[in-house]
């Protein structure tokens, strides 16, 4: 038999699709609910498909974050509420400005939160679902699955969470001394 037990936690991660005008408001925003942003991909065209441009226009861009603070991965489902509720700020005439997806970094994986329900995806509770969406493995890094969006299989999204990856090893080395008291 199986002893359940709490996984460490993780590296809270959110990936941005915004109109250019409201992405300084939207980070600032994200500060103030998430804590600092400790790591910032490039800026890139959001280009690879066109299923935002009826609701949020031509021109979007796409950006990944990652937060200081790290969280339990419990914590998701009310994470991406969060980020709703947030979008729901700068919505005009029934639009968004900004799709604000969430997710974290695991030393294995990266999984992201979602109202859309699919095959490959796991109910948490409160409407939202979770994906895994990368897997780490040794020696190649951060890699797609068959159901990995086009944008998180660029190069820019692999080398980022690669990146995020080795900011969560550090910041596990500190969280563990601390749960063995070596930090006193």
């Amino acid at each position: 038999m199986g002893i359940p037990k709490i996984p460490e936690p993780a590296k809270l991660i959110i990936g941005l699709i915004f109109v250019p005008e409201f992405h300084d408001n939207a980070l600032t925003r994200l500060e103030e609910e998430f804590g600092p942003i400790t790591l910032r991909s490039k800026v890139i065209p959001f280009d690879k498909t066109d299923y935002y441009e009826p609701e949020m226009g031509k021109g979007l861009k796409r950006q990944w974050i990652a937060f200081g603070e790290l969280v339990e991965q419990d914590k998701i489902a009310e994470i991406k509420l969060k980020t709703n509720e947030i979008e729901r700020e700068w919505m005009e005439l029934g639009k968004r400005k900004v799709n604000i997806d969430p997710g974290y970094v695991t030393e294995s994986k990266l999984v992201l939160a979602t109202t859309k329900n699919y095959s490959h995806r796991i109910y948490l509770g409160q409407g939202i679902y979770a994906e895994v969406t990368l897997i780490f493995r040794r020696k190649v890094g951060f890699e797609p699955l068959p159901w990995t969006y086009p944008d998180y299989r660029s190069k820019e999204a692999l080398e980022f969470f690669n990146m995020v990856r080795e900011e969560l090893k550090e910041a596990l080395r500190e969280y563990r001394a601390r749960m063995l008291g070596l930090n006193d």
